[in-house]
């Protein structure tokens, strides 16, 4: 597992989230910690190595 932190879209509070790193693409819907505001999920793993990840609101 790897911890990443990111802002939200929504409220600009910084969050982190926990990104399995055995799965080479992902992709979901997660709601902020902070605001419970829904954010789409968007991440890439190469050699178990985090290589983009991106959040963005829906709507």
């Amino acid at each position: 597992m790897v911890e990443h932190f990111f802002q939200c879209p929504y409220c600009w509070e910084e969050i982190s989230m926990l990104f399995d790193s055995s799965i080479r693409n992902q992709a979901y819907v997660e709601d902020c910690e902070v605001c419970c505001n829904p954010i789409q999920i968007k991440v890439i793993f190469e050699d178990y190595e985090l290589m983009s990840c991106q959040a963005c609101g829906i709507g």
